[in-house]
């Protein structure tokens, strides 16, 4: 069994087609099957069912995907590990955020980190924090920029804070609602867009609005910040967003709340951190210079920004 015959059967699983696989692995199709034909007669049984019309794991494969994996990225550490003995950070570092993550300016983070290590491939992916979560739990994430309701702690990951704040209001310039400041029960009769029920994200609004006895009508769910703002911008409702980050939309209009939800946000990592992970860490524990550490939880390093 090699390293390249796996590294053949991910990349079949991940794109469910022969062809698509080899051209990702750079080799002709017909070598790529030759090498999962032999692993599967070593094995002695088959991986995939191939048909004219699709390509799908059988259960054999299905079992056999999660050992391939984790043996690739033990081999892809062992020759990160060698290269940061020697003084040069390589390998992959894949990065998950929110949206609207604002304790940290991560372009500029990743245009520093880059600069420091030019050798790593970076990628970034933007998504919601249950999933990240589950993502670095996995191994798929390597470090992840959450936003959690203050009493929510991620779970099965390394985790540091780097801040709360509240959230504010955002109208059109035109919205009908002329105050700059109200508490959450003046805006009991407006409808709302915001994330969708269940997400974390909504989680924050939905409880703030609880403890004040208010109800309140959402019909308009979204996944992303940018689409909320879209909404907010064609008067259709009330948005909500973190203070640090709404001043991003100059054209919208920023109702403070006396009785305004909070979040924190949290960076996480996989327990045992790549030598790329560990850099980008790094680089932004230096960039918290003024940061006071104090104990958290097992597993949590806690500050604030």
């Amino acid at each position: 069994m090699e390293l390249q015959q796996l590294r053949y059967v991910l990349a079949v699983a991940e794109t469910s087609n022969f062809t698509r696989a080899a051209e990702r692995c750079r080799v002709v199709q017909s070598a790529l099957s030759h090498q999962i034909a032999s692993l599967e007669r070593e094995l002695g049984t088959r991986l995939f069912e191939r048909t004219s019309r699709r390509v799908r794991l059988t259960p054999a494969g299905e079992a056999f995907l999660p050992a391939a994996r984790d043996c690739l990225e033990a081999a892809d550490r062992a020759r990160a590990e060698v290269t940061a003995a020697s003084g040069e950070v390589r390998g992959r570092l894949a990065i998950g955020a929110i949206p609207t993550v604002a304790a940290v300016n991560l372009p500029v983070a990743l245009r520093d980190y880059r600069r420091r290590h030019p050798r790593v491939h970076i990628t970034l992916a933007s998504a919601g924090s249950d999933d990240l979560i589950e993502r670095v739990r996995r191994g798929g994430v390597d470090v992840a920029f959450l936003g959690l309701p203050p009493r929510v702690e991620p779970k099965g990951v390394q985790s540091r804070r780097l801040g709360g704040g509240e959230l504010v209001a955002v109208v059109a310039p035109d919205y009908h609602l002329t105050e700059n400041e109200v508490d959450l029960r003046g805006l009991a009769d407006e409808p709302f867009i915001d994330f969708r029920s269940g997400s974390t994200g909504r989680a924050q609004s939905d409880e703030a609005f609880a403890a004040a006895g208010v109800q309140r009508e959402v019909p308009f769910e979204v996944s992303a910040a940018d689409f909320m703002v879209d909404l907010v911008r064609q008067g259709l409702g009330v948005g909500m967003l973190p203070a640090a980050y709404a001043p991003r939309f100059s054209d919208l209009r920023v109702i403070r709340l006396r009785d305004a939800p909070t979040r924190v946000e949290h960076l996480i990592w996989h327990t045992r951190p790549s030598p790329a992970a560990a850099a980008f860490l790094e680089l932004i524990r230096a960039d918290q210079p003024e940061s006071v550490s104090r104990p958290g939880s097992a597993g949590r390093e806690t500050f604030s920004a």
